[in-house]
């Protein structure tokens, strides 16, 4: 019987898109929250602690990646012993690390209030946010390792609910503790934590429900075998060396846009929205391949993970480019939803464009990435992204000169796009490298 490989997409990407959705509802009821406090430091100092934790953390999102990919080709290979191995690392390792961040807590924030310089006002009130969530870092890397989990064994309703309840209980605590008790930053900061917690504990219980269902049995010797270890940590060495260039490159983006002045800050920001909005919907797709493609490997069936590339890749470039168009469309629209300011509309409008073709250039980044990290070729995927954030230097330094944020705009498509070539160029290798037919 021939495998639908539409609907096994679906399967996995629909409900990681519905959980994306989520987290900007979050944000907006954080910034809607604060924006009821007297004051515009209170909203600036929750906006501060989220961006320093952001940061931490997106550097150790090795944690579901890296988790992802091993867990799916243990899934592929049809073995659950290993399938519980994958997740005792990845749990150890989080709870290493956020004990780490606990630890050093005091010269983290120390560092972050001095490279940021927020104002008098505001740095006291992030200080305290920061060193009220900073107590849920084991819970929060946890559900990095534990989400991996699920799309490696491709239960992306276990996901789902996960993220779900977790934002909603954070939403409803933010109310409470802001609204109604009056706990100011603090009351975010503890309704984090709170939801984070509670999200790892959830989603210890729909393990234990999805391991039932596997099979299996843990094994600790097996779980601390140094080969194992060993590739988990050049795994996620890899692919945190990779997130950091992402992440400096962005930076680089939009220190670039501050030089230009506070009006170019502010359109790239608004534009800036609109890439985010895409980047979380087209994950799903990405999400999706790294299942299938890893699964395809354990199973070392490369006709399967042709399968789980082609089909994954349609569907990922039919939303790109219906994101494309609908910005090109009405991305004036969303622009004066987003601002209210004259000038700050009038700057948005004169470099839509260049946000509007990044979902369609995009798009083939994700999706290669996806594909890497679920067959575990971490060390071409970090080289592509060492390449590319070279290259996004080069151009902004050459283009920028000349062409202010149109340069800036166009060196960041530049740098989307060789992302996709880098991984593109390797490819035929990687799906070479897949056993059998």
């Amino acid at each position: 019987m021939t495998e639908n490989w539409n609907r096994k997409t679906w399967h996995l990407a629909g409900p990681i898109m519905i959980s994306n959705v989520s987290v900007p509802l979050l944000g907006a009821v954080d910034t809607a929250v604060m924006g009821r406090l007297p004051g515009p430091h209170y909203l600036g100092a929750v906006a501060v602690g989220a961006l320093v934790f952001s940061f931490v953390y997106a550097g150790l999102n090795f944690l579901r990646m890296g988790t992802t990919g091993l867990t799916a080709q243990s899934y592929g290979a049809q073995d659950p012993d290993q399938l519980r191995a994958w997740l005792a690392r990845a749990g150890i390792l989080a709870i290493g690390l956020g004990t780490a961040l606990i630890a050093l807590q005091v010269p983290i924030i120390a560092a972050a209030l001095a490279l940021i310089a927020p104002s008098d006002q505001v740095a006291p009130l992030t200080e305290s946010y920061f060193l009220i969530r900073i107590w849920s870092a084991p819970a929060t890397l946890m559900n990095f390792a534990i989400l991996g989990w699920f799309f490696g064994v491709q239960n992306a309703r276990a996901a789902l609910v996960t993220q779900v309840a977790m934002n909603g209980v954070n939403i409803v605590l933010d109310l409470w503790f802001v609204i109604v008790l009056g706990w100011g930053v603090e009351g975010v900061a503890w309704a984090t934590l709170i939801s984070e917690v509670s999200a790892s504990v959830l989603g210890f219980y729909l393990v234990a429900r999805i391991l039932r269902t596997i099979g299996g049995r843990w094994n600790i010797r097996r779980a601390i075998n140094p080969d194992r270890i060993r590739r988990m940590l050049r795994v996620n060495g890899d692919i945190f060396v990779r997130s950091l260039c992402l992440q400096v490159s962005f930076v680089a983006f939009t220190a670039v846009a501050a030089r230009m002045g506070d009006l170019v800050l502010a359109a790239n920001a608004v534009l800036l929205n609109f890439v985010m909005l895409a980047s979380y919907a087209l994950d799903g797709f990405a999400n999706a391949v790294e299942a299938l493609t890893g699964e395809a490997v354990g199973a070392r069936n490369r006709v399967r993970f042709r399968a789980a590339v082609v089909a994954t890749g349609r569907w990922a470039l039919i939303f790109a480019a219906g994101f494309t168009a609908i910005f090109l469309a009405f991305g004036g629209v969303f622009i004066d939803i987003l601002s209210a300011v004259p000038e700050v509309r009038i700057a948005a409008r004169e470099y839509l464009v260049w946000a509007a073709l990044v979902p369609a250039v995009g798009v083939w980044s994700f999706q290669l990435d996806g594909i890497y990290i679920g067959s575990t070729c971490t060390v071409d995927m970090r080289n592509g992204m060492i390449i590319s954030m070279a290259v996004f230097a080069i151009f902004a330094a050459a283009l920028v000169p000349i062409y202010a944020n149109h340069g800036l705009w166009m060196a960041f498509w530049i740098f989307m796009a060789t992302r996709a070539a880098t991984l593109g160029l390797w490819y035929p290798r990687l799906e070479r490298s897949v056993d059998g037919a």
